[in-house]
């Protein structure tokens, strides 16, 4: 399968030449913002259906309320294992065969996960659990969009999206809640008729589709493929050409390991920072956005299909929540736009949690407003994460930090299931989600920006 090129000029340079990197057409970055919004809200389709879905998956495999909050911990450890490992995958296979493996996988993982029995609790959980896991490819597909979409945006010909890259990746990112909501609207329309497993094989269908596009559409970002050109130089020994080549186009070359350089002293404390604030902040998306219906029916007494309903009109406004925060982070810094919206975020599912919120408006409005402030700063994070990091450890670094969402799953799965034991959902959620968003808010004010992080040690990085 051939892969379409930027045609980047690898031809040995001549003494001080200097070389400008291809650009990206119009038409070729409304292609690629397209197809990565696609994948992304495939992806989260899949990823968002098992939470969607566990009411149903628990009363068909006998789980009890505890139990399958238990079985959502143990997806999420092996869900980490995943996503650690495929940043440096994709920093060596490039943007876009990372993708089509990340899509592939979502594909693969749904339609495995339709076919697994019940009625055997060993086989059938730990089945569940081993295939739910390589759900991390489908989750590290948003590492692939920030790492590529980056780099696109930073050589487009179109100015619009040059000039405010923010807002225009906040439309991609927003993938996660048109995810959601897809996954919640099926389950409205279908579950009852055709079952949780005929839900999990629709999934495969668009997700295989996209995989084949990317094949045919998708090209190469020219950051990639110069990192990449330098890096084979550097393996047949040609290090002065490599470098040489390098400093045609006006960049330096490191051909140390990606996930050793996310630990370089220049880089360190934002890895630190973003990871601790991905852990914490993910307290809160795994109670009230994957397991939002469970925390709808359990905390809140909304039935089942209601609760679908409400979820359908809390992620269409979460979605908007994205291209807010996007548009903000572009106006005042996107920093500033994370540390805002994660405190706001706290508050609203403290409030939503407490006895002012009884009528399904106010449990509505209070709950869109959490989501709205808890999702919506990922448009601006992620791209910030890439801003913050040099081509040759940009998907490892973007990845890696978004791996540290499994740990926050583990552990504040693991923390809410304790406390949801001994004292109901209402409260587990409020100290565990609630609070956990809040401090994940706070912990953003020891980020590094983007200039300070990439250009202290390296000031022309690739």
């Amino acid at each position: 399968m051939s892969t379409p090129t930027t045609q980047i000029d690898l031809t040995p340079p001549q003494s001080n030449e200097k070389r400008k990197l291809p650009p990206f057409s119009k038409k070729n970055t409304t292609i690629a913002s397209t197809i990565a919004l696609l994948a992304w809200t495939v992806a989260v389709f899949d990823y968002g259906l098992f939470g969607t879905l566990l009411p149903a998956m628990q009363e068909d495999f006998g789980w009890t309320e505890t139990e399958a909050y238990a079985i959502n911990t143990w997806i999420a450890v092996g869900t980490a294992i995943v996503c650690f490992g495929i940043g440096p995958v994709i920093d060596r296979l490039g943007r876009r065969k990372g993708m089509m493996v990340t899509v592939g996988g979502t594909a693969a993982v749904s339609g495995i996960t339709a076919l697994i029995p019940t009625g055997i609790p060993f086989l059938s959980n730990g089945l569940m659990v081993l295939v739910r896991s390589f759900g991390g490819l489908g989750f590290s597909e948003q590492a692939v969009n920030a790492t590529y979409m980056n780099e696109v945006y930073q050589v487009t010909e179109d100015e619009k999206k040059r000039k405010r890259p923010g807002f225009y990746y906040s439309f991609i990112q927003g993938g996660w809640p048109l995810g959601f909501l897809l996954a919640s609207a099926l389950a409205l329309a279908f579950l009852p008729s055709l079952g949780w497993r005929a839900l999990y094989l629709m999934a495969t269908i668009p997700a295989f589709i996209i995989v084949w596009v990317i094949s045919k559409k998708l090209k190469e970002t020219p950051q990639f493929e110069l990192h990449h050109k330098l890096t084979e130089l550097e393996k047949q020994g040609n290090t002065e050409q490599a470098h040489a080549l390098a400093k045609s186009y006006g960049v330096e070359h490191s051909s140390t390991a990606p996930l050793k350089r996310i630990w370089e002293p220049h880089l360190r404390r934002n890895t630190i920072v973003f990871s601790l604030a991905w852990i914490l902040n993910f307290f809160g998306i795994t109670i009230f956005s994957v397991l939002g219906s469970s925390v709808l029916k359990n905390a809140k007494g909304v039935e089942l299909s209601d609760a679908f309903w409400m979820l359908i009109v809390i992620n269409l406004l979460a979605y908007f929540g994205y291209v807010f925060h996007g548009w903000l982070g572009d106006k005042v810094g996107r920093k500033k736009t994370i540390i805002a919206g994660w405190i706001i975020s706290g508050i609203a599912f403290a409030v939503m949690l407490s006895p002012i919120a009884t009528s399904p408006f106010m449990i509505i409005l209070t709950y869109g407003t959490g989501l709205f402030f808890l999702v919506g700063p990922y448009a601006a994070i992620q791209y910030f994460m890439a801003e913050c990091y040099p081509v040759s450890c940009r998907a490892t670094g973007t990845a890696f930090i978004g791996a540290m969402s499994q740990p926050g799953t583990i552990i504040g799965g693991a923390i809410f299931t304790a406390i949801a034991a001994g004292s109901g959902t209402g409260p587990a959620a409020l100290w565990v989600g609630a609070l956990g968003t809040l401090i994940s808010g706070l912990l953003m004010f020891a980020a590094k920006p983007p200039v300070e992080a990439l250009l202290e040690d390296h000031p022309h990085d690739v």
